[in-house]
């Protein structure tokens, strides 16, 4: 969160707007609480959540933002236990790997159902894949994790007999059923025609099929709770799917809570403001700074606070590594272009960013630094103790390696290039998150100490995406990506060179203007080379030993430079039990074995 200046006048104003919403909090909240969905004519168990921000589709395949609501409606065939890990049957039954552990067999549980009461089937599995997971006409990110070796190859599935279905990969591939198996089973008697039929583009329908503007209760779907009821920015509303197969060892239906309320809200301010006012029964992230204050209200608000790692993923920073051209123009500004293809100039600027001080000021001290791109909840992390470089705060240093790149100062103390040019750039990050923007804050004060002027460009979080994806417009981001995937192969559409989140170098996708002259460098076809190898070695120990030399690399070549990251927190109510914090987060994780006790 941005500091503020403690002057007493701002000290007084803020008082009185603290006095001015006490009172007229719990009358505005009353009026608003998704509690007073419940009727005193059919009292349900239900809880309440809040979420920032609207779901963006119900099109599972062609979602790649939070908050979104599959985890609520969706499952997979296999699933991953989110305490120890473990993989665990989900839709199937039961699967064995074949000797040249090429082909996984899966078998489904008997009497599977939609949530409209029709089979599920292994012919839905079967198109799932087939045709849209696998298919080339619906552009999904999901086919980049898919993709097997040097060639790209994907797999394929085929139907054995009613409860059967065989995968084949083209050659072995270690990550096959983590990653790729727990994809969620889609509906082929409502969604088979949307893939077939095309629009006046030639595009299948599916791309525009089950949008949020889709009547919830028309979403088929298998996991624990369907979808009830979608207001835009106020509610989503689940109830539970009386066709979800799952029972607990007496035989009782689960999920026990009937119903699951999303409280909308714009920003964690409202969010906090919701939970306290005792409107909420669960708040996940919690805010470092909001730690403290919720710790002090634990008893009395009847809650129980729950700390788990560090936030999977990696916060970054990330220059423009673009050295290509679209329509004969540059797409990066060649003199900048030159600043951030060297490696002395990276090296230099995360030696001067002192991350202790983003922990200990931003994130009030429950945060931890990062130095990897693989999460250290996995097991392919390489630890700095075992030869992982790590850049601490060493501004004296970061002076050394520019002058050894080539920069010199003016005697104003500014960083000028070999040829006389002053170093200054343009650092974005999504005006939406407090934390990022007061990182890119630091990182501007930290920078000018360097003798560089960095322009900070908060921007709409679309906007910034675009930038990304679509544009190349941009010099220098700030963001959180590699999300919570223990496997590093999740990771693949990043650090492939032909990845489609490749963005610090991206390559020509479809559908796409082409990028002339893209260099590619070495180190950055040989980390993508060793996710290659990292996927098909099926030794553990020779997977970690792949993947830390892909961590020694990022770390020495910083493609992206990593800062560091807030622990994971929440707050649920004592009234939902039993809750269980994995390391990973989600406090709600085992949903359907929850329950009230009010």
């Amino acid at each position: 969160m941005v500091s503020f200046s403690r002057d007493f006048s701002r000290d007084f104003q803020r008082y009185w707007l603290l006095v001015l919403l006490a009172i007229v909090l719990p009358i505005s909240l009353a009026a608003c609480n998704p509690q007073g969905l419940r009727s005193s004519a059919a009292q349900v168990s239900q809880i309440v959540e809040t979420q920032i921000g609207d779901p963006k589709t119900f099109n599972f395949a062609l979602s790649n933002e939070s908050p979104n609501v599959f985890g609520y409606i969706y499952e997979g065939l296999i699933t991953e236990n989110a305490l120890t890990g473990e993989l665990e049957p989900a839709l199937a039954e039961s699967w064995k790997l074949s000797d040249n552990k090429q082909q996984v067999e899966v078998t489904l549980r008997e009497g599977l159902k939609w949530s409209d009461g029709q089979p599920l089937t292994v012919d839905d599995v079967v198109f799932s894949y087939q045709e849209i997971y696998l298919n080339p006409k619906i552009p999904t990110d999901i086919q980049d994790i898919l993709r097997i070796g040097k060639q790209r190859k994907l797999p394929t599935v085929k139907k054995l007999d009613d409860r059967r279905v065989e995968f084949t990969t083209p050659e072995p591939f270690a990550p096959f059923l983590r990653n790729s198996t727990g994809l969620p089973v889609m509906p082929a008697h409502i969604l088979r025609e949307t893939v077939t039929q095309k629009d006046q583009q030639g595009n299948p329908l599916f791309l525009s099929t089950w949008g949020t503007g889709t009547d919830p209760k028309k979403i088929v779907c298998n996991g624990p709770y369907m979808l009830d009821q979608y207001v835009t920015s106020q509610r989503v509303v689940f109830k539970r799917n009386p066709y979800y197969w799952r029972k607990d060892a007496q035989g009782n239906q689960q999920p026990y809570i009937e119903r699951v309320v999303w409280s909308l809200v714009e920003n964690q301010n409202t969010s906090l403001l919701q939970f306290r006012s005792g409107g909420q029964d669960a708040i996940e992230p919690l805010r470092p700074e909001d730690f403290p204050l919720l710790k002090q209200e634990e008893k009395r608000g009847k809650f129980t606070l729950h700390v788990g790692g560090p936030r999977p993923g990696t916060t970054f920073i990330s220059f423009n590594l673009n050295q290509g051209r679209r329509n004969g123009k540059p797409i990066v500004d060649p003199i900048k272009a030159r600043w951030f293809n060297n490696v002395k100039f990276r090296q230099a600027v995360a030696y001067a960013i002192d991350r202790q001080k983003i922990v200990n000021n931003i994130y009030r001290g429950v945060g931890v630094l990062v130095n990897s791109p693989i999460i250290s909840q996995s097991p392919y992390f390489l630890p700095p103790e075992k030869g992982l470089r790590v850049y601490n705060f060493e501004p004296d240093k970061a002076r050394e390696l520019l002058k050894a790149g080539g920069f010199t100062y003016n005697s104003q103390g500014q960083l000028l290039d070999a040829e006389g040019n002053r170093v200054r750039f343009t650092l974005m990050t999504n005006a939406e998150n407090t934390f990022r923007v007061a990182i890119t804050g630091q990182i501007k004060q930290d920078l000018a100490k360097l003798g560089m002027q960095v322009d900070l460009n908060p921007i709409n979080f679309n906007l910034m995406i675009d930038k990304l994806d679509n544009t190349f417009d941009w010099d220098c981001y700030l963001i959180l990506m590699g999300g919570g995937g223990r496997d590093p192969h999740s990771g693949t559409n990043v650090w492939s060179t032909e990845g489609s989140s490749h963005n610090f170098n991206p390559p020509s996708l479809p559908g796409k203007p082409p990028i002339e002259g893209r260099v590619i460098a070495d180190w950055e076809a040989e980390i993508s080379r060793l996710y290659i190898e990292g996927s098909q070695e099926l030794d553990e120990t020779k997977r970690k030993a792949i993947y830390a030399k892909t961590q020694q690399l990022s770390q020495e070549y910083l493609p992206w430079i990593p800062l560091a990251n807030g622990l994971l927190l929440a707050a649920v109510r004592d009234r939902v039990q039993p809750i269980q914090y994995p390391e990973l987060g989600d406090a709600l994780w085992n949903l359907r074995e929850l329950r009230t006790v009010d």
